[in-house]
C-alpha cells in the first residue's frame, strides 16, 4: 500500500466515523495500491448540513455570477495543470489508458470553462403580464443541495457535467465517488480545495451502499440528484427520491447501434466500430457494441477489422504503446468470458480474442463476435468490455428495425456517403445521441443523454445549467391604490 485518502467533508479531510476502510486494485497487477475512507450515514449527513448551511452563507451566498465564474475558471486551470497526474492516478486505480485518462482530463477542464462563462448568463425575464398595474419577472435560484453519483469510468468527465452547471448556478455538491476505483475523485477534492472555494460548497465521500449511497439520496435535504450509473442502482436512486422529492436525472447504460451501408467508406467505419469497441477498452456507457452491417460489404469489414486489430498492443496502460488495458474489475472478466460461452453455443463465430488473457490483471483481448442472428447474446448484454459483435441486414427498413430493438437508447451511429440516408435514418433511431462517419466525439457545448433505460435528463451544453436552477416568479403591485376584495383571486 502507497496511499491512504481520507473523506473530504466541509473543507477539512477526516476518515469515517465508523473507521470502515476498503483497498483499491490496481487492474493492471491484481494487487491492491490503495486505501480509502468510507463514509457512515453520520458523515453522509455532515457533509449535507454542510452543504445546506454554505448555501445561506455569504461566503457563497453572496458570490455574484461573475465571481462563481471566476472561480470555477481557477478550478479549470488547476485541472489542466494537473491532469497528468490525476491521469497517471486514474490509470493507476481504474486500468484505463493513460493516453486516455490524462487527455480526457486536460479537456474536462474546458467542460468548467464552459460553465464558467455560462454563470453570468442564467438570466429571468419580464413577463407582459395580463394585469394592470402589476410588474413580474422571474430569476432562476439555485436548487440547493446536489447529490452527483459518479461511476468509476471517465470519472472526471462524469463529474464535470454535473459539478460544472451546479457550481455555476449556484448550488452545493455532496459528490459521491464510486467505491471501485474512488482514487482519482480524492486527488480531485484537493484541486477544488485549493481552488478557494469555500468549506461546504462541495464534499467528496465514498463508501457502500447501505452506509453512503442510500443515506445520500434519501436525505431529506437533498434537492437534486445527478447520478450516472446502471440501471439496477437507478431504480433504488429513484425509490429513494421518493422519499425527499429531489429532482433527479439518471444517465445511465447503453447497447449502442452502429449501421454501416454498402456505401460507407470502410476504413472510416472500421475505425468507429473499433473506436466504439476497443476504445477505452470497451469500458464505455457508449460503446458501439451492436454493429449492424450490410451484407455485401459484411465479409470485407470483417476483414478489415481484423487487420487493423492485428496491430492492437494489448499491455500495460502507462505504456504509451498500449491500445488496450485492462478491465477494472475480475468481474468483468467472468461476466465477458460467461456471456462468450453463451453465444458460442447459440452458433456465433469468433473471429479473434474471446478468451481472457493468462496473466496478472483483468486482461480481455479485443474480440469480434459474428452473430448469425438477433438473438445472440452478445448483442444484448452490456458487456463493458472490448467486445464487438457484428449483425449483417440486408435493407435500410431492417437495419433501423434492429437498431431500435433494444431496452436502451444512448448513443448511435452510421456510415454511409449518402446525406440523404444519413438524415433519414438518424431521425428514426431512438437514440439521444447519433455520430455520423464518426464515433465517441463529446464537447461541453452539445448535449448528452439517452432515451427508453438509457435514462432521462441531459448533461453537457446550455441546458443542463437550467436543471441545477429553480424558476422564482415575482409580483410587484406598481398601483397607489390599496389592494382590493381579498376573497377574490386577481
Amino acid at each position: 500500500m502507497t496511499q491512504h485518502y481520507q473523506l473530504f467533508i466541509d473543507g477539512a479531510w477526516r476518515d469515517g466515523a465508523a473507521g470502515q476502510v476498503m483497498a483499491t486494485q490496481n487492474p493492471a497487477t491484481g494487487k491492491d495500491w490503495a486505501t480509502f475512507a468510507c463514509a457512515a450515514p453520520g458523515d453522509v449527513d455532515d457533509a449535507v448540513q454542510a452543504a445546506r448551511r454554505v448555501l445561506d452563507d455569504p461566503t457563497w451566498r453572496d458570490l455574484n455570477q461573475t465571481q462563481r465564474g471566476k472561480l470555477l475558471y481557477r478550478l479549470a486551470d488547476l485541472i489542466e495543470e494537473h491532469a497528468g497526474h490525476l491521469g497517471r492516478i486514474e490509470t493507476t486505480d481504474s486500468g484505463k489508458l493513460l493516453a486516455e485518462t490524462s487527455a480526457q482530463t486536460a479537456y474536462v477542464a474546458d467542460y468548467y470553462r464552459y460553465y464558467a462563462g455560462l454563470a453570468d448568463k442564467i438570466e429571468g425575464a419580464v413577463l407582459p403580464i395580463d394585469k394592470p398595474d402589476m410588474h413580474v419577472f422571474t430569476r432562476r435560484m439555485p436548487i440547493g443541495v446536489v447529490a452527483a453519483v459518479v461511476p468509476w469510468n471517465a470519472q472526471m468527465f462524469l463529474t464535470a457535467t454535473k459539478l460544472g452547471p451546479a457550481l455555476a448556478a449556484g448550488c452545493s455538491v455532496v459528490l459521491k465517488a464510486s467505491e471501485i476505483a474512488p482514487a482519482p475523485m480524492f486527488e480531485f477534492a484537493k484541486l477544488i480545495q485549493a481552488a478557494g472555494f469555500p468549506p461546504g460548497v462541495v464534499s467528496v465521500i465514498t463508501g457502500d451502499a447501505n452506509n453512503c449511497a442510500i443515506p445520500l439520496t434519501r436525505h431529506p435535504q437533498v434537492d437534486r440528484i445527478a447520478f450516472t450509473g446502471g440501471a439496477d442502482t437507478a431504480r433504488h436512486v429513484v425509490r429513494n427520491s421518493a422519499e425527499n422529492f429531489a429532482v433527479t436525472t439518471l444517465e445511465l447504460g447503453g447497447k449502442s447501434p452502429i449501421l454501416v451501408f454498402d456505401d460507407a467508406d470502410l476504413d472510416g467505419a472500421a475505425n468507429g466500430l473499433i473506436a466504439g469497441n476497443f476504445g477505452a477498452s470497451g469500458q464505455s456507457c457508449v460503446a458501439g457494441s451492436r454493429g449492424l452491417v450490410h451484407r455485401p460489404v459484411f465479409d470485407k469489414l470483417v476483414e478489415k477489422i481484423r487487420e487493423k486489430a492485428a496491430g492492437i498492443q494489448v499491455g500495460n496502460p502507462l505504456d504509451s504503446t498500449t491500445h488496450v488495458g485492462p478491465l477494472c474489475t475480475q468481474a468483468q472478466v467472468t461476466r465477458i468470458s460467461d456471456t462468450l460461452d453463451k453465444a458460442r453455443s447459440q452458433g456465433a463465430t469468433i473471429h479473434f480474442g474471446g478468451t481472457a488473457l493468462d496473466t496478472a490483471g483483468n486482461y480481455m483481448p479485443p474480440t469480434l463476435v459474428e452473430c448469425p442472428n438477433p438473438g445472440i447474446e452478445t448483442l444484448k448484454i452490456e458487456m463493458f468490455g472490448p467486445v464487438m459483435s457484428l449483425l449483417p441486414f440486408d435493407a435500410e427498413d431492417e437495419a433501423i428495425a434492429l437498431a431500435n430493438d433494444s431496452d436502451f437508447g444512448l448513443g448511435s451511429g452510421i456510415f454511409t456517403q449518402n446525406l440523404a440516408r444519413a438524415h433519414r435514418v438518424s431521425d428514426r433511431l431512438r437514440a439521444g445521441i447519433c455520430w455520423i462517419n464518426t464515433y465517441r466525439a463529446i464537447s461541453p457545448i452539445a448535449p448528452f443523454g439517452g432515451f427508453n433505460q438509457s435514462g432521462y435528463g441531459r448533461e453537457a451544453g446550455i441546458e443542463a445549467i437550467h436543471d441545477y436552477t429553480r424558476t422564482k416568479t415575482t409580483w410587484i403591485n406598481t398601483s397607489d391604490t390599496p389592494m382590493a376584495n381579498p376573497f377574490v383571486m386577481r
